[in-house]
């Protein structure tokens, strides 16, 4: 049965074929060192409106303890850290090369207080009940349903009660040439990047999670959901 959502003030209906995780987790770190390098201008043309509401959502404020996971080169971790100079933010991503993007991103805010180190999501390296914001950007996309669950488990965890879940994910596709991306993934799952298209607002409820929003946007026919939870 399909599910209505809200989509920027319209009412949609999520639709299509589920699309299997093809990429073991342990090569996606492979996958991105070789990607790092575009990897920049791919998120401008097609998620750069889903990363600046998940921002918004996020409402960081100075002093806070941000953790982001999957922080890829830096784009959203760059104005967490800018906004929480003072607070205490860690990120973490299982792509070296990756990690070196995002290094050479914050050089400019290297008087606040930030840390960056390989890490996964099916072991955070903070304390139980410790985090109020929690970013993750393009993961669960990458990942099986088995491999989903164990991550959440994982956020749930080091999240304090009330701390909030922000979470941009390659979703189905809603709008007219959306498609294109599924087909590709069909090809070559890696020249997507691992990528496919996943709905997580169940998923999320199943593990307790309350969701405030849950919204779609496309660009460059490339389609995101951006998720707001609280714990």
């Amino acid at each position: 049965m399909n599910s209505p959502i809200s989509c920027c003030g319209h009412t949609c209906r999520l639709s299509g074929k589920k699309l299997d995780a093809r990429i073991p987790q342990n090569e996606i770190g492979h996958v991105y060192d070789k990607l790092a390098g575009i990897y920049d201008v791919w998120a401008m043309l097609t998620e750069s409106r889903a990363r600046k509401r998940a921002i918004e959502l996020a409402k960081i404020e100075n002093g806070i303890n941000v953790l982001e996971v999957a922080v890829g080169t830096g784009l959203a971790f760059h104005e967490i850290v800018k906004r929480n100079a003072n607070g205490k933010n860690t990120g973490i991503d299982i792509s070296q090369g990756m990690l070196k993007k995002a290094e050479k991103r914050l050089k400019d805010l290297s008087e606040a207080n930030y840390t960056l180190s390989i890490g996964s999501a099916f072991n955070l390296p903070i304390e139980d009940g410790s985090a109020d914001v929690l970013m993750n950007n393009y993961m669960f996309d990458l990942m099986s349903e088995e491999d989903m669950d164990r991550a959440l488990v994982e956020f749930k965890r080091v999240l304090k009660e009330g701390g909030r879940l922000v979470l941009i994910n390659m979703t189905q596709g809603e709008r007219l040439g959306s498609s294109i991306y599924s087909h590709i993934y069909n090809i070559s799952p890696k020249a997507m990047g691992g990528c496919r298209g996943v709905t997580l607002s169940d998923r999320l409820i199943k593990h307790g999670f309350i969701i405030v929003t849950r919204e779609y946007y496309q660009q460059m026919l490339f389609p995101s959901e951006v998720i707001l939870a609280y714990k």
